[in-house]
């Protein structure tokens, strides 16, 4: 762990400075593991707006006014799949993902 001390004035010193009447801060070694959003719920949301965003842009590109929706409506699904995903645990914090991240080492 780390040691400093504050001094009444607010500045903060080393260990080897330190001066009678100050208050040792004893900081975290380091921040804890987390999985930065890298979850079943967030991976699939993604993969499904982006296919579906990419046949609603083709579907403009070639005149395909069908083509548009579809990709418009497969990528409305995928934000409801991912949330239903989130709810069921597949997302941050649920307890799929931290059984995860307990068989896996913590990422």
């Amino acid at each position: 762990m780390v040691e400093q001390s504050l001094s009444s004035s607010g500045v903060v010193k080393g260990r080897a400075q330190q001066v009678p009447g100050t208050e040792t801060l004893r900081l975290p070694p380091k921040a804890p593991p987390t999985n930065h959003g890298h979850t079943t719920a967030a991976w699939t949301t993604t993969v499904v707006v982006l296919v579906g965003s990419t046949a609603g842009a083709l579907g403009l590109i070639l005149g395909l006014m069908w083509l548009f929706w579809v990709g418009l409506g497969v990528a409305l699904l995928g934000v409801v799949v991912g949330k239903v995903l989130q709810v069921l645990g597949y997302g941050q914090g649920g307890k799929h993902t931290i059984e995860k991240a307990r068989r896996t080492g913590g990422h």
